[in-house]
């Protein structure tokens, strides 16, 4: 359900796409990924995680990165095997949050600019641009495709100069309060998403009526404490 249009037309909405957009794989479908591999799910997902950014940032491809998965522990999958286990994982990355999207709908409806940064690797580049999501999308921005990485400053100046804005000009959306402050860290504002609701508050803190209303201010001020104190607690 729409509640609206959310009109921002001085800024750039950029959003990370993990946990923010999508959903979390389920256990079930991590079970399918862990039969595939026919090994130790404890002993599965550590390595899955451990070399993850050498594929988000593109210095090994999808099919290197099961090998060496694989070669760490001590299995042996066949090429067919590997395509298994790579669409059983990336399907598991696919499923959207309907509260978000309509998000992303109701900024759309209000002629608002958007943007995806995402750190994942290539494979997810043509997901993103032409499945039903990209639609909500002006830009797109995949870090194996790019080969830089969130949290690091270049990456994030790389979309203000592909965006042709001043960093100022950019607000970033992310589950991850460290790939924020990056953001934060060379001018761009930022929000750390924690739920659709308060992002939804967020959003329309930041449109010309909401800047014009008496309580503006006090609300800009109550979200830079909020802000802060989640800062000092991580």
């Amino acid at each position: 359900m729409s509640f609206g249009p959310i009109s921002i037309p001085d800024r750039v909405v950029v959003f990370d796409y993990g946990e923010v957009i999508s959903v979390s794989p389920t256990d079930a479908d991590k079970r399918i990924v862990e039969e595939l591999a026919g090994v130790d799910p404890e002993a599965l997902w550590p390595r899955y995680w451990a070399t993850r950014d050498d594929l988000d940032r593109g210095t090994i491809g999808t099919a290197q990165y099961w090998a060496d998965i694989a070669r760490d522990l001590g299995v042996s999958w066949s090429p067919a095997r590997i395509h298994e286990i790579w669409l059983a994982d990336f399907r598991s990355w696919l499923s959207v949050a309907p509260v978000v999207f309509e998000i992303l709908t109701d900024l759309k409806a209000g002629g608002t600019r958007t943007a995806l940064l995402s750190n994942a690797g290539p494979d997810f580049g043509g997901a993103f641009r032409f499945s039903p999501l990209g639609s909500m999308f002006d830009d797109f921005f995949v870090s194996g495709e790019l080969l830089l990485l969130k949290p690091e400053p270049s990456i994030y100046e790389h979309v203000a100069e592909a965006l042709g804005i001043p960093a100022d000009q950019i607000v970033f959306i992310d589950n991850r309060e460290v790939n924020v402050r990056g953001a934060e860290s060379i001018g761009i504002a930022g929000h750390v998403f924690v739920g659709a609701d308060e992002l939804r508050d967020f959003l329309e803190g930041l449109t010309p009526s909401a800047s014009a209303s008496p309580s503006a201010s006090a609300s800009a001020s109550a979200s830079a404490s909020a802000s802060a104190s989640m800062g000092a607690s991580a």
